[in-house]
């Protein structure tokens, strides 16, 4: 009989956040590590793919654009990159730094080579990644100066004084996962060198948008958002959220009056976009994300992710002022429109942009950009781009000249809206979340990408190995948030969808399987992540484990299914909401023992069986107390060695947490020294040589020669979110997955024989 895990509760969190100057001290000391690391000279190759990009949030163009050519974007973890040919060709020039993860951008209108740029993207995904402040160029990007703000985490906007290019302010919104008393509205006045906070409303209140009058720069307008993101919960409002709302200053900062009457009542405000209209700074508009439950009957089914649908919220509402704010009303109508305009993600988008010459036309960003050319009443939507609207730059001179920010990349349209020409394939800003192989010839490289799904590229080696390339990227199977692995003796592509959702594809026919374990009689449903993890075991390729709450176990490709396992989480019901948490995020099995399996959860438990599921110890103690287990390696080559790497990013914890045990993890030692920086995302043996470890950070990847005595910095990458890496078993090819800058490959043969010769 199955020993059951005992229903403890999950550790107080002991780690707080990482402290600004720490997390800037790290980087300092990639970088000189970098510099002087043996492996600097190693070349990295872009593998793509080159036909799609990933999410912009901002957009900046020299102002008045008169007929230049030149537009900045900044993504949301692939840095800033510029084209000075309107979208034919990019170049990035914000690539190197403790993050690239980028909120905002913001040219000098006096001086445009002077951008600003404000690190951490604001939009608060579950992938979103954390900033370090805010930064400037004085010679149009080629070098950057930090200017501070670092603790702020996020950075939603920036203004620039239009008469005096010394005065500068931001809006901070904040940490993502955890309070800070650093969210709020920040002003300089001598370019960076000092800040003055000049509005603060709480330390879970952040400043997510502003405004400036034209003609008064004194005059400012900013919105407040009261939000952080659980572990087990989308940005919500909560009992005792009335902190979002719209503020007005008249003097420069010195005082600030709130401005929020004819808006929803407090409780129901969530994210607040605003902006105003030029030719008419005291008409304004904000998108308001309303909480209020419709009284449209509920939706039935599942909803895009495969979860049950629940009551719906009013969610997007647009308001106009014509008095500066003294009072606003509603012109959007309460209609399905309107509630599908952001359904339940408005704390993704909550922009909007006035024109900035007729008063009575907005645009209102969300899944789709829409137009109205009657203060909001009625809507048109813009097609031809990619979905999922973040950011919308028109041109003050020329209004129809719309560029336009999705998660696909970047549009440009010179009529209005009407017609739209993409430069996707030429901004490689891929956000992939793993990568997985095969062993065709030549092989092929898997992985899910952030609203695209599933890619499956080739990687081509030239017959010298000095230059790898992926080619031929396609659709396979597997959803945005999906990890693959390829039976190659039968074919067969396994590969998963949101929340545990798992499928079996036959390569030659293509036809797909759902197999995902079903939720069990009279009990609570699974829970499985987002990425949630299978395992095709070492020993039989038909036999397939699978990770929700419990580890399941298929001797028949999936067909049928056995729970192994009880719940291994603290399954804490304070810690169950809208989003499956306290699930199984690793798994792996020992290459010499079959039923010799370690599985980690997201609540930082780790377990392990010795025959199979019959029988679980947990052997957590000696790891970080509540860190997310990332990865667990059962080593090929020693025979109970076991890896596991920790992530504290949903902590605000950026610590590098990774440990080996040589007792199937009876006991634990700490092998992160010599690695400045975290989160660890993934560790890696190498196949042949068990002296090489390869790991991936949110900078970058350090590789160990001598079984992680010490670390290096492998080869020269831009600043990236390495979220996976795999080393091809027959070919010998480091391929790393990153989550902003897509995939890239690496020659390891010359790094096995330089190690191979110091022995």
């Amino acid at each position: 009989m199955r020993a059951e895990i005992a229903r403890l509760r999950a550790p107080v969190d002991p780690t707080p956040p990482t402290p600004a100057k720490q997390r800037l001290s790290w980087y300092r000391a990639h970088e000189r590590m970098a510099s002087s690391s043996p492996h600097k000279d190693r070349k990295w190759h872009f593998l793509g793919p080159d036909n799609v990009s990933g999410r912009v949030t901002d957009i900046a163009s020299p102002l008045p654009r008169g007929r230049s050519p030149v537009l900045y974007v900044a993504t949301a973890s692939g840095g800033v990159w510029q084209t000075a040919n309107e979208g034919t060709t990019w170049q990035p020039i914000f690539e190197h730094g403790p993050s690239t993860a980028i909120g905002e951008i913001t040219i000098d209108p006096q001086n445009p080579d002077v951008i600003w740029v404000g690190t951490g993207e604001a939009n608060i995904f579950r992938s979103s990644m954390a900033g370090t402040g805010v930064y400037v160029s004085r010679d149009a990007g080629k070098t950057w100066q930090h200017r501070g703000l670092a603790a702020t985490h996020t950075i939603a906007r920036i203004v620039v004084d239009p008469t005096d290019s010394n005065t500068v302010w931001v809006a901070a919104s904040g940490r993502e996962w955890t309070d800070n008393k650093e969210r709020g509205v920040y002003k300089t006045t001598n370019g960076g060198a000092s800040w003055q906070r000049v509005l603060h409303v709480s330390d879970r209140a952040g400043a997510i948008d502003l405004a400036m009058d034209p003609r008064q720069p004194d005059v400012v307008y900013a919105s407040t958002w009261q939000r952080i993101r659980k572990r087990w919960n989308d940005p919500r409002n909560e009992p005792g959220y009335d902190e979002s709302g719209v503020w007005k200053t008249v003097d420069g900062g010195k005082k600030w009056r709130p401005i929020n009457e004819g808006l929803p009542e407090p409780k129901y405000r969530g994210r607040i976009g605003i902006d105003l209209c030029q030719a008419q700074p005291d008409t304004l508009y904000a998108f308001v994300d309303c909480y209020e439950i419709t009284d449209a009957p509920p939706p039935r089914g599942e909803d895009s992710y495969g979860r049950e649908r629940k009551g719906a919220i009013e969610g997007a509402q647009i308001y106009r002022s014509d008095d500066g704010g003294k009072s606003w009303r509603r012109t959007s109508k309460a209609d399905r429109f309107m509630r599908g305009a952001c359904a339940t993600y408005g704390w993704v988008f909550g922009q909007v942009r006035a024109h900035p010459v007729d008063p009575d036309t907005v645009y209102m960003m969300g899944l789709g950009l829409s137009v109205s050319n009657d203060s909001g009443e009625s809507w048109r939507r813009l097609r031809g781009m990619h979905g999922d609207h973040h950011a919308l730059f028109i041109d003050p001179e020329q209004p129809n000249y719309l560029v336009n920010g999705n998660d696909g990349g970047v549009a440009i349209s010179w009529d209005g809206g009407a017609n739209w020409r993409t430069s996707y394939d030429e901004l490689p800003a891929v956000q992939f979340y793993n990568v997985g192989y095969d062993m065709a010839e030549p092989f092929h490289v898997y992985g899910s990408i952030q609203d695209h799904g599933s890619r499956r590229g080739t990687v081509l080696i030239s017959s010298n190995r000095k230059r790898i390339r992926g080619r031929d990227w396609q659709n396979t199977s597997g959803g945005e948030a999906s990890r693959h692995q390829v039976d190659d003796a039968s074919g067969t592509l396994y590969s998963t969808g949101f929340y545990g959702n798992l499928f079996r594809t036959d390569l030659a026919t293509g036809k797909r399987t759902r197999i995902k374990p079903k939720d069990p009689k009279g009990g609570p449903p699974l829970r499985g992540q987002w990425l949630a993890p299978f395992l095709l075991s070492p020993h039989n390729p038909q036999i397939v484990y699978h990770g929700m709450n419990h580890l399941f176990r298929s001797f028949d490709r999936g067909d049928s299914w056995e729970q192994i396992s009880p719940d291994l989480s603290y399954a804490d019901p304070d810690e169950i909401g809208d989003i499956p948490y306290q699930t199984i995020f690793a798994i792996a099995e020992s290459p010499q023992h079959f039923g010799e399996l370690y599985v980690g959860t997201d609540d930082g438990r780790v377990h392990r069986t010795m025959d199979g599921g019959r029988n679980w110890q947990e052997i957590t103690r000696g790891l970080a107390p509540h860190r997310w287990i990332s990865r667990i390696v059962a080593s090929q080559h020693d025979d109970g060695t076991v890896y596991v790497a920790q992530n504290g990013k949903r902590n605000d914890d950026f610590a590098a947490y990774l440990w080996r045990s040589v007792d199937r993890g009876a006991t634990w030692q700490d092998i992160s020294k010599g690695v400045p920086s975290g989160p660890i995302n993934v560790i890696r043996e190498d196949p042949e040589n068990a002296d090489i470890l390869y790991v991936g950070t949110d900078i970058g990847v350090y590789v160990s020669t001598d079984r992680a005595r010490s670390w290096h910095v492998l080869g020269e990458l831009p600043s990236t979110f390495v979220h996976d890496l795999i080393v091809h078993p027959r070919d010998g090819v480091l391929v790393i997955a990153t989550h902003g800058r897509g995939m890239y490959a690496m020659d390891v043969r010359p790094l096995r024989e330089s190690v191979e010769g110091d022995e």
